[in-house]
């Protein structure tokens, strides 16, 4: 949810992203692809609960570690919302006790939406909350993968938990995974989210699920996914298609974040999403014990920092195993992406879909590679006409006008050399 890519001193983080897993991998529903459903082997036995100890040295260290600005207290799963309200109304209200002058805190929890009702919906709007709420689009696409524990669908009670936030103005972004089952309905699905349902923020998440041990003689990039992951080319072709939708008709009424970061990226600006800053580092998970990991999506033995009840929070990101992680994701480049046209966008994407090896055998290249440089090329020339749009002080959405006003028979104000009847005034 319009996480920002934190920027690491050498020695000490100035700020960094940490989500915070109360329930830990435990989540009411069984999503076909989840990637962390896994992860409750790192703490057996019983139903994974974060203690209000461990919430008071979180929300102390946190605080701490960022002396002023905005602090982001965020809740991810599993599913948060197991934990019950009075958690959430004891987490606000101890983070405001917390709060020193010159901070301010800023609540979000990522959910499933099944349990959420009226009482949920009028805390979370009493204390601002931003709520990413998962959708996969119509409800036949939805419930393909996301079924509860008892295989049923499950898109009925996230609609319902979505009335009761739109209901009381909770600020929403819907979290839209891209997969097998979606890939190929990019128009289904965008046009759902704008006219069914109203959504103003977006997020597009591309499913790459590893397949958990390789046979052998079976290296190729293709089969070390599950067939439930999105194809690269079906990756790209679903960005151009929701773009065109997007551009320049939803300019200001619709955000899609991924088109957000682009525009950043061609206004030379530092990357607002993790996946495409040049280094990572900065985005921490920590799980309901204490225990800190490098990131969300490497919650694994390798990568475990330490305990909050044994080193301070900013310590453990700042350390020097945390910084290398970080780094790594620049170093571990192939050369083919180093002389990439699109590295200032992409570079390299997330570090955990780098599955591929480039043609010669080097490894490390993007899974989603073809499919990113498919969508980069495509939005190339709007995305320069607005980034020159915002070099000029005046606002993206203003690139509605100036292509209103070219002549129907004028070359494109985007630069193809089209005229623009046949380009961006169809």
């Amino acid at each position: 949810m319009r996480q920002v890519a934190p920027h690491l001193d050498a020695d000490r983080p100035r700020r960094f992203h940490l989500l915070a897993k109360p329930t830990g991998a435990r989540c009411n529903l069984d999503c076909a692809y989840c990637f962390f459903v896994g992860k409750g082997n790192l703490s057996p036995g019983g139903r994974p609960r974060m203690s209000d100890e461990v919430l008071d040295g979180y929300l102390t260290q946190l605080m701490e570690a960022h002396p002023d600005g905005e602090v982001t207290v965020a809740w991810q799963g599993g599913e948060p919302t197991l934990m019950g309200i009075g958690f959430f109304r004891r987490a606000v209200e101890r983070a405001e006790a917390r709060r020193r002058p010159g901070q301010r805190v800023r609540h979000t929890i990522q959910t499933n939406g099944t349990l959420l009702d009226d009482e949920w919906a009028r805390m979370l709007a009493e204390h601002h909350f931003l709520v990413g709420l998962s959708i996969d689009g119509p409800p036949e696409v939805h419930d393909r993968f996301r079924v509860d524990k008892r295989g049923q669908p499950t898109s009925a009670r996230v609609l319902r938990g979505l009335g009761h936030l739109q209901r009381r103005g909770v600020e929403v972004n819907v979290l839209c995974t891209v997969h097998a089952g979606n890939q190929h309905r990019p128009l289904d699905v965008y046009r759902y989210f704008r006219d069914a349902l109203g959504v103003e923020h977006i997020q597009f998440i591309p499913i790459v699920e590893r397949v958990p041990a390789l046979a052998p003689g079976r290296p190729g990039p293709s089969e070390r996914v599950t067939d439930r992951s999105v194809d690269p080319a079906a990756w790209g072709q679903f960005l151009v298609s929701v773009f065109d939708e997007w551009f320049p008709r939803d300019i200001g009424a619709v955000f899609v974040q991924l088109f957000d970061t682009a525009l950043a990226a061609w206004s030379g600006l530092p990357s607002p999403l993790c996946l495409f800053g040049e280094t990572c580092g900065g985005g921490p998970a920590l799980m309901h014990t204490g225990d800190v990991y490098s990131c969300d999506h490497f919650v694994d033995p390798d990568h475990l920092l330490g305990a909050i009840h044994q080193v301070p929070l900013a310590e453990l990101v700042a350390s020097p195993v945390q910084r290398a992680f970080g780094r790594a994701k620049a170093d571990t480049l192939p050369a083919t992406c180093l002389r990439c046209e699109f590295l200032f966008a992409c570079h390299g994407e997330c570090p955990k879909n780098r599955l591929a090896t480039v043609a010669g055998g080097e490894p490390g290249l993007n899974y989603l590679c073809a499919g990113y440089r498919s969508f980069w090329g495509h939005v190339d020339r709007p995305m320069r006409l607005m980034a020159g749009l915002l070099a000029e002080g005046r606002p993206a959405g203003d690139v509605s006008a100036v292509l209103a006003a070219a002549g129907r028979n004028d070359p494109c104000p985007c630069g193809s050399g089209r005229k623009a009847k046949h380009c961006h005034q169809r």
